[in-house]
């Protein structure tokens, strides 16, 4: 064999093998891609976004590499497959469970605000991860002050259906109850219905005293407001958008929840007034 034909498969060698070694690292990074992908759309999902917002924004980073992505969200699991655009033959489909977590409304903007930088400035996947990490790694607001928050607004509902200032604080006292057990039943990761359904009595088991003994000049409302703060305003916001949005499975879904809930709900406060002998009606 002469120099020429040696030179010609050397080339033809190292051709080959800098076209593997490209397959390789191009393979390596979309697994890691859609793997963040995935993780990313679970965790806006578990955070309380609706459909919709969920599929553009992980669709707008998938974009920014290069890739598309069609996904399909279900009430406990996410299925996402991610394919590279100039060639189909690139895909890859996973599916991830959707781990329980309590609505963070501040998750879901950092998230959005984070698929967008991605988007303009061309981050790279290692500083895209990173910057989710940070997100994730956020301190939440301490448990007292969510607690304390959350029986003022209860007491200022309670203001709104008219009730008096002893009913805003039987509502207040309720709330601090109710929610308190549920921040400690949540640590616990206790049923979901089971949780409401005590929260519901032990709440409405507080704020029927305004009613066992009298107190205030409404006192029926400072035991019908006590309960609110468990009105699962997000399912059923975020039902009604994916319905009218064409994400129709997922809509009844979560209105199915939300529903359940509510009749969980209506058995706690029920138990509380058959407990003191109260109607309501």
């Amino acid at each position: 064999m002469d120099e020429n034909s040696l030179g010609k498969a050397s080339c033809v060698s190292a051709n080959a093998a800098m076209i593997s070694i490209a397959g390789k690292e191009r393979d390596g990074f979309f697994k890691e891609l859609a793997d963040m992908l995935l993780l990313y759309a679970v965790t806006m999902v578990a955070a309380g976004a609706h459909t919709s917002r969920v599929v553009r924004n992980t669709a707008r980073i998938a974009e920014s590499y290069g890739y598309s992505v069609a996904i399909t969200i279900f009430q406990k699991s996410v299925m996402m497959s991610v394919q590279l655009k100039e060639d189909s033959s690139v895909l890859q489909t996973l599916i991830r469970k959707i781990q329980p977590a309590p609505v963070n409304f501040e998750t879901i903007s950092l998230l959005g605000a984070l698929s967008w930088q991605v988007y303009d400035q061309k981050l790279g996947l290692d500083e895209f991860r990173q910057k989710y990490q940070e997100i994730i790694d956020k301190k939440p607001m301490a448990r007292w002050k969510v607690l304390l928050l959350v029986s003022l607004a209860n007491a200022a509902f309670c203001g709104l259906f008219q009730g008096d200032w002893i009913a805003m604080a039987m509502v207040f006292m309720a709330t601090l109850a109710g929610f308190g057990f549920r921040q400690q039943m949540m640590e616990r990761h206790v049923n979901h219905y089971i949780m409401f359904t005590i929260c519901s009595f032990v709440a409405s088991l507080v704020g029927g005293l305004a009613v066992l003994f009298q107190l205030g000049q409404t006192p029926n409302v400072a035991m019908g407001a006590s309960v609110l703060f468990l009105v699962p305003g997000v399912p059923l916001i975020n039902g009604v958008m994916d319905l009218l949005q064409g994400f129709v499975l997922m809509g009844i879904s979560r209105l199915v929840t939300a529903c359940n809930l509510i009749i969980c709900i209506a058995i706690g406060l029920a138990m509380s007034l058959y407990l003191y002998g109260v109607d309501m009606l």
